[in-house]
């Protein structure tokens, strides 16, 4: 049975990976894990699946002597910087697994950046016991890329996504509804923090920070992560990631061009049975992924395949919606500890 950690458990992705962990007990044991933040938040007492479970201020020295089998990071980049190198060495000289959801190591060389379903031997290719969980919006695409990749060779990705409040965690979320409620009662909205324009009935073309390109650091993340992922160079990728005002679930409008000759029945075909992805494709019936529908769901869906009217026989478009706190974030990296326990 495994020991776990959970640094950062007051977020929306920490309270989401304490759930993932618990739905797989017959995997890591019925010892709840041990819940960190930051002193703010210690002593606070979450109701959890496991039941009440009090917060225990973050101190890397009481980590790292309990000998944790496992320890998840739902916090940023700069935390992730100092602690979770040597988080992966405890003080009696064993290792741990440490699984980080920031962009911290996620482009490290010797750092593996992980979609389990894909890429999980590059954990012991890379011996490395700090493991990268990829951006959301990279996890959720992948799921239905890459047996497409596999069996058609993607040549090149056109990506729009389409970002629910939850990518800017629990803050995000209660600033859409806050201003949602003030509008639907006919007050002025609250001034918006969180986001760069008020995001009810809106939607904005910027996620992240503007580089040098002209595109986000977030459309940017689309092009590094699935090559380092999928192991190739030869991807040619562009983004456009847009803020929309929905809670959870993002959704991505995706064109690809491909080597072989690809075609929408080859394509459902080819997704059939794969695990973590489910085919919902009849828009005669109006049966196609939404993010409503995806929300709390652990299946990346795919819908809304057609033949590409630009790049003929060699193209497909296809439209994809996941959690992403699931899928995009908890699931991924319990997913991840989940192989390494059973391992």
């Amino acid at each position: 049975m495994s020991k776990i950690a959970v640094v950062g458990c007051t977020g929306a992705v920490g309270i989401e990976l304490v759930k993932c962990c618990h739905a797989r007990l017959s995997v890591f044991g019925t010892e709840s894990p041990d819940l960190y933040a930051s002193p703010r938040s210690a002593g606070k007492v979450l109701d959890t699946p496991y039941g009440p479970l009090t917060v225990i201020e973050f101190n890397i020295e009481t980590l790292k002597s309990k000998s944790y089998d496992f320890i998840f990071l739902a916090v940023s980049g700069d935390f992730s910087l100092k602690n979770a190198i040597p988080l992966t060495t405890n003080v009696n000289g064993t290792d741990t697994y440490v699984i980080d959801n920031s962009s911290a190591y996620r482009y490290h060389s010797d750092v593996p950046l992980v979609v389990p379903e894909i890429n999980f031997d590059s954990i012991a290719q890379m011996n490395s016991k700090l493991i990268a969980n990829p951006n959301c919006t990279t996890a959720i695409a992948a799921m239905a890329l890459y047996p497409i990749h596999q069996q058609f060779k993607i040549k090149k990705l056109i990506v729009s996504t389409y970002q629910a409040a939850s990518g800017a965690g629990e803050p995000g979320m209660q600033e859409l509804l806050d201003g949602c409620k003030a509008h639907v009662n006919g007050e002025t909205m609250p001034e918006n923090k969180i986001f760069s324009h008020p995001l009810p009935f809106n939607c904005i073309p910027m996620i992240d920070k503007l580089q040098d390109n002209g595109y986000t650091k977030e459309e940017m993340k689309v092009a590094w992560e699935t090559r380092k992922i999928f192991r190739t160079d030869d991807i040619k990728v562009s983004a456009t990631a847009v803020r929309i005002p929905t809670l959870r679930a993002h959704a991505e409008a995706i064109t690809m061009e491909t080597e072989k000759d690809i075609s929408p029945m080859a394509v459902v075909e080819c997704l059939k049975g794969k695990p973590g992805v489910v085919v919902e494709d009849d828009p005669a019936n109006n049966v196609f992924p939404v993010p409503l529908n995806c929300s709390g769901r652990d299946e990346v869906s795919v819908g809304r395949i057609r033949q590409s009217l630009i790049f003929d026989e060699k193209g497909v478009d296809l439209f994809v919606c996941g959690d992403q706190l699931l899928r995009g974030a908890a699931l991924n990296a319990v997913l991840i500890a989940e192989k390494l326990a059973q391992k």
